[in-house]
């Protein structure tokens, strides 16, 4: 699950335009009623649905389908001394993912735990 923190916060626009994803987000927003609390959705050319992606929103997908291509629109460039992820499957925040990821970078197996004391500074 990844972000960029201020001044490097992004939004983004999610679109599926080959196979089929499973899309994520989490409110990262300390002072938000729904701190912590997930939203998803399964994006597929089929359904035309685009997922915004706000500042203070941590965002990771799985892919669900072969072939899969997703299209993002970013209002920031990144930024690796901003950047900050959390682990996929940190139970806190009670994703049920449709299936164990088969292909995972190194970064995002080796995440850790969500810590707003850490993640968020």
């Amino acid at each position: 699950m990844h972000y960029q923190l201020a001044p490097k916060s992004e939004d983004k626009i999610v679109r599926c335009i080959r196979g089929a994803l499973l899309d994520v987000i989490i409110d990262l927003r300390p002072d938000s009623p729904t701190f912590k609390r997930h939203f998803k959705i399964e994006l597929t050319p089929e359904n035309r649905s685009m997922l915004y992606v706000p500042k203070g929103f941590a965002h990771g997908f799985m892919t669900v389908a072969d072939d899969t291509e997703a299209l993002y629109l970013t209002t920031e460039f990144y930024s690796p001394e901003h950047e900050r992820g959390a682990r996929w499957n940190d139970p806190q925040f009670g994703i049920e993912w449709p299936m164990a990821p088969t292909v995972i970078s190194d970064k995002d197996r080796n995440q850790a735990d969500f810590k707003p004391e850490t993640h968020l500074r």
